[in-house]
């Protein structure tokens, strides 16, 4: 699965997320390496880096700076699901590294 060119957004979330339906992701993949500038919503400007596995599972890192002007860090893991449509839905376990440091999940959709 290659994530090049895609763009999602969160359609759900845990309360102690900062991204929202105003949030987009814009992926970049190049082998294994994937990397998204995102922001929207809350989020000024966001970034991440990752690894994808054979099966599309991606295993990356986040920094973040709010609305607040906090600098946000985590952990997250991605599984896709491939739509009748076609598009990629991810469903997201993650951990705040930095703040509270407690854990949610997310769903993006790719637009």
């Amino acid at each position: 699965m290659n994530y090049n060119n895609k763009s999602f957004r969160p359609i759900q979330n845990s309360k102690n997320a900062e991204t929202t339906k105003e949030t987009i992701f814009e992926y970049k993949q190049k082998g294994k390496v994937l990397t998204s500038e995102y922001s929207g919503g809350q989020i000024r400007k966001g970034h991440l880096i990752g690894l994808v596995d054979e099966n599309g599972n991606i295993e990356m890192r986040y920094h973040q700076i709010n609305n607040k002007g906090e600098l946000m860090t985590g952990i997250c893991f991605s599984k896709p699901e491939i739509l009748a449509n076609g598009k990629i839905r991810l469903h997201e376990t993650w951990e705040w590294t930095s703040g509270d440091k407690s854990k949610g999940k997310s769903t993006l959709e790719e637009i």
